[in-house]
């Protein structure tokens, strides 16, 4: 297992378990900085989104690296005010252009804005039937928006990326996503390093001979979950990725998901303020 190492989503296309997640990293030479040294690394999944303002410096980055197209996995989303049918297909087509593709790898709904967001996941299966996307999905659903969503979709969603850490560990998400073969994907799977230094993970940590953060992302890999994680440090992107050489027991592994508190670093799918969007 490797950085290369893939899940296959429900209609073939292969999602790199690991990739870099770019949320908060400054446009310009920030961004593309991060991007180089991740590919360079050996990185292929970058995650952006229109709401960061920084596809453009991904999307240099990208072209600068010589990498091949088809060897990377790009994932972008719409934003709340970008909703609709029509407005979303005009805001892909904007990513599209920033990012300098011709497509898109996977190409998310940002958040469930209530009245919208069947509208704009229409738009998202044109786009996939067109052969713009290679894989469509959402992003902060919850179990009831999935199911909402799922009585009129034509096309499953692929991927439902949400908060996901032990301290916010979505088992029966999770589990809904498992049994209806959507690839749940993890952003600020570190919980934006709030308790790396919690005492459990660090004695589990110690016992590998790893980071609490690697601990952390292997555990989300053992569950079959897709992580993202964000850093533009060289150090610790390498770290980030060298999981894939030891394997958490089960002991371990129950031992981490009894730290869930329900504890989120973001907004509440259900409590976010959706107002300005309506």
């Amino acid at each position: 297992m490797s950085l290369t190492s893939t899940t296959t989503l429900h209609n073939g296309v292969k999602l790199p378990w690991l990739g870099l997640g770019v949320y908060k990293v400054e446009k310009g030479f920030e961004v593309e900085q991060t991007v180089k040294t991740a590919l360079n690394l050996g990185y292929r999944s970058i995650d952006t989104a229109s709401f960061y303002e920084n596809e453009e410096g991904v999307g240099k980055a990208l072209s600068e690296s010589g990498i091949k197209r088809e060897d990377l996995f790009i994932t972008t989303k719409v934003w709340n005010s970008q909703q609709g049918y029509d407005n979303t297909i005009k805001a892909f087509n904007e990513s599209l252009e920033k990012l300098k593709l011709d497509y898109v790898d996977l190409y998310l709904v940002h958040w469930p804005v209530p009245g919208k967001y069947k509208d704009t996941y229409r738009a998202l299966e044109d786009l996939y039937e067109q052969g713009k996307v290679r894989a469509i999905g959402v992003s902060n659903f919850q179990i009831h928006h999935l199911e909402d969503l799922m009585n009129d979709a034509k096309i499953k969603p692929m991927v439902n990326q949400v908060e996901f850490h032990p301290q916010l560990f979505q088992e029966d998400l999770l589990q809904f996503c498992k049994q209806n073969d959507i690839q749940l994907e993890a952003w600020g799977p570190l919980a934006r390093g709030n308790y790396l230094d919690d005492p459990a993970l660090t004695e589990i940590a110690t016992k590998y001979n790893k980071t609490t953060a690697q601990v952390i992302l292997r555990w989300d890999y053992q569950h079959g979950v897709v992580t993202i994680p964000k850093s533009t440090k060289i150090k610790r992107q390498e770290e980030n990725a060298n999981i894939f050489d030891f394997t958490l027991t089960d002991e371990d592994m129950n031992r981490i998901d009894a730290l869930n508190q329900n504890k989120r670093t973001g907004k509440h799918p259900d409590e976010f303020d959706y107002s300005p969007y309506l």
